[in-house]
């Protein structure tokens, strides 16, 4: 019997989840040679190497000069090939929309505040942001743009690109916003959630060591996103995070916008906060009225945002316990209050085991209020690089 021969390798075996892991390490600045890339993520140098040549065979990466190394020979430095291109991102809001461009590694440009209505639903609103959006498009070269990215405040199914019963948006449950953005750019389209948006920008100007993160958005409602060995961690329905729906025995039987009772959103919250002072007699009708006040040392707002924050550290405290982080970022309107901060702080020193705080860093996000738009920006670019990694395989194979 005649012995069959092996069956013919395509040119693009091995392009497996390595690669594309090479990939998004390169677009978000994390790694800029292949031995940063080996200890990032604990792959055999050889590995590495293979994956890098087969991305450079494919055009996606290059190289451009060397950086010397202690002790040893210069590395070359990588980059994405073609890395002259950006991403447009919004990160929407309630009634405005933060908007710029975003490049490879994280970097921002042209970063501004437009009026956006959420409320009047996704037909209505979009076509607006979409003008503003290709307008920053056409100012740093359409051709170059290589992506769209959205962040959305409500839970986000990322396979689908739908936003799913969202409290806080009406209109836009199951709607195809991805496909929308897709259709009217014609580049690829990310959509997520505020806080995972939030997590990612923040992690890509983290130091690398910083593996295991927590990111805390503390606005109008609360959410969280996690990073796990360096990358978001989603859950199995793509629900990690929703610390907001935690019953908290301070809310008793308070009534949430999720339709529970007792949820740390109704005590903790920017909404909360709202309700709990107009209560006490002060005129407020929102968040940044709520910050106003305290900013101003005003002592009921002061005292309210200080129990706000000590309740959001005690559910914090659990989940630190759990999976000892390496960090906790505290992003949104809340966090730009110190004695919000300080409460939180001290709750997690009091309700964490003093082996998971011993090293554990507890800051306000280093980028701030564009912490989301940076996430929404590099889940594009990663989105455009998989895309065309697909294509570019393809041809090849």
């Amino acid at each position: 019997m005649t012995e069959k021969s092996p069956p013919r390798r395509k040119h693009n075996a091995g392009l497996s989840s390595l690669t594309g892991r090479v990939l998004e390490l390169l677009a978000s600045g994390q790694v800029a040679t292949r031995t940063e890339i080996a200890e990032l993520l604990g792959a055999a140098p050889s590995t590495v190497s293979f994956a890098v040549s087969q991305l450079m065979s494919l055009g996606l990466v290059a190289e451009e000069g060397t950086v010397s190394s202690a002790g040893g020979r210069p590395r070359k430095v990588l980059r994405l090939g073609g890395s002259d291109g950006f991403a447009v991102a919004a990160e929407l809001g309630g009634r405005h929309a933060h908007v710029g461009v975003v490049l490879p590694g994280g970097g921002l440009a042209d970063v501004s505040t437009v009026p956006f209505a959420t409320a009047d639903g996704p037909e209505a609103a979009l076509p607006g942001l979409a003008g503003t959006l290709e307008a920053l498009a056409e100012q740093h070269g359409r051709d170059l743009l290589q992506g769209v990215g959205l962040s959305l405040p409500g839970p986000v199914d990322v396979v689908s690109g739908v936003v799913t019963l969202p409290s806080r948006m009406p209109g836009w449950n199951r709607f195809p916003v991805r496909s929308w953005l897709e259709d009217r750019f014609g580049v690829p389209a990310a959509i997520e959630n505020d806080a995972n948006c939030m997590a990612v920008g923040e992690h890509t100007v983290q130091p690398p060591e910083r593996r295991q993160s927590i990111m805390v958005k503390t606005g109008t409602a609360i959410g969280a996103g996690v990073i796990a060995d360096g990358r978001l961690y989603r859950g199995g329905t793509g629900a990690a995070g929703e610390i907001t729906h935690v019953r908290v025995e301070a809310a008793h039987d308070t009534p949430c916008s999720c339709g529970n009772t007792g949820c740390l959103e109704t005590v903790a919250s920017g909404a909360a906060l709202v309700r709990i002072l107009r209560e006490r007699g002060l005129v407020v009708t929102s968040t940044e009225d709520v910050v106003r006040l305290a900013s101003d040392a005003d002592p009921e707002a002061t005292r309210a945002v200080r129990q706000a924050g000590r309740y959001l550290g005690m559910v914090l405290a659990a989940n630190v316990n759990f999976f000892n982080p390496d960090a906790v970022y505290l992003g949104g309107i809340l966090s730009t209050l110190e004695p919000f901060v300080a409460a939180v702080r001290s709750q997690l020193y009091e309700g964490c085991h003093p082996l998971v705080t011993e090293h554990l860093v507890i800051e306000r996000a280093s980028l701030g209020a564009d912490a989301g738009l940076v996430g929404a920006g590099q889940f594009a670019l990663q989105r455009a690089l998989a895309h065309t990694l697909r294509t570019v395989a393809g041809n090849h194979s």
